[in-house]
Formats: C-alpha cells, structure tokens, sequence
C-alpha cells in the first residue's frame, strides 16, 4: 500500500513550476496532490501523480533532477484532533516521520494525508492494526 512520490528540486526562478505543469498536462498526466518546500535557492516539489514511472522518465529527460520515494497515504478523521491520533500511533511506535502534507478529498470525506516515514512498512503493519485506512495508489487515482 505504498504510493510512489515524484520529488523535483527546482531552481528558485520564475516560470520553474508552471514548466513543470506543462510538461506533466501536455502528457495527460494528472497531478493529484503536490507540496512545495523551499530555500532561497531551490524548492522541492513533491507530487502524487496517476502515472508515475512515466513523470520520472519524462521530467528526468527534460533537464530536471528527479527522485523517487515511497509514501503512505491515510484517511484521517476530518475533526479536531484527528491528524494528532495518527501522529501519536507513528511516535509511540518510535518511527520517524520525516514529514507530511494533505490533499482534497471529495466532499464529505475524511481528509487525506501523505505521510513519509523512515520506515513505510512497519509504519503500514502497524497503522492497519490499528485500523487506520491507507489507500492503494488505485484509490487515489479515483478521487
């Protein structure tokens, strides 16, 4: 149930990210969740795809440093305290959670969230006792 993450590490110029957008829309490529991490120089985008092996492939050939990851997506109650649940089940397990991001869910769904952990197996075993939802990249795809 892990999710392949395209990560893209961009020059901090203009026009760098609608590039990318190009690239990815001119290859019916649909983004479904993104997050950007910056410094005065570069920033990290990392996104979920619906084709990754193929964005790897395509934004590496046009110039662009790319990376692979693997992540774990959840279903986190949409109400106070419902992000701190998960958070705490992963500390008490003494995984590192090296950071995370949401996403749009549809309407009247819980929220979902990209978690990236040392760990993403046990981090899966342990999450699926406890009876948490992770979704299949399948799943993703049809939000």
């Amino acid at each position: 149930m892990k999710v392949k993450q395209i990560s893209v590490f961009l020059e901090n110029k203009i026009g760098r990210l609608a590039e990318i957008t190009k690239i990815l829309g001119d290859k019916e490529i649909n983004i479904r969740a993104l997050s950007i991490a910056d410094t005065a120089e570069f920033g990290i985008l990392r996104m979920i795809v619906s084709q990754p092996e193929e964005t790897y492939s395509i934004l590496e050939k046009s110039g662009f440093t790319v990376l692979e990851a693997e992540v774990i997506v959840v279903e986190v109650a949409d109400k106070p305290g419902g992000l701190a649940q998960i958070l705490e089940i992963i500390a008490k397990a003494n995984l590192n959670l090296e950071y995370l991001y949401a996403f749009v869910s549809p309407k009247g769904r819980n929220a979902l969230v990209v978690l990236k952990v040392e760990k993403p197996s046990e981090a899966i075993e342990l999450l699926t006792r406890k009876k948490v939802k992770i979704l299949t990249m399948r799943e993703i795809e049809k939000l």
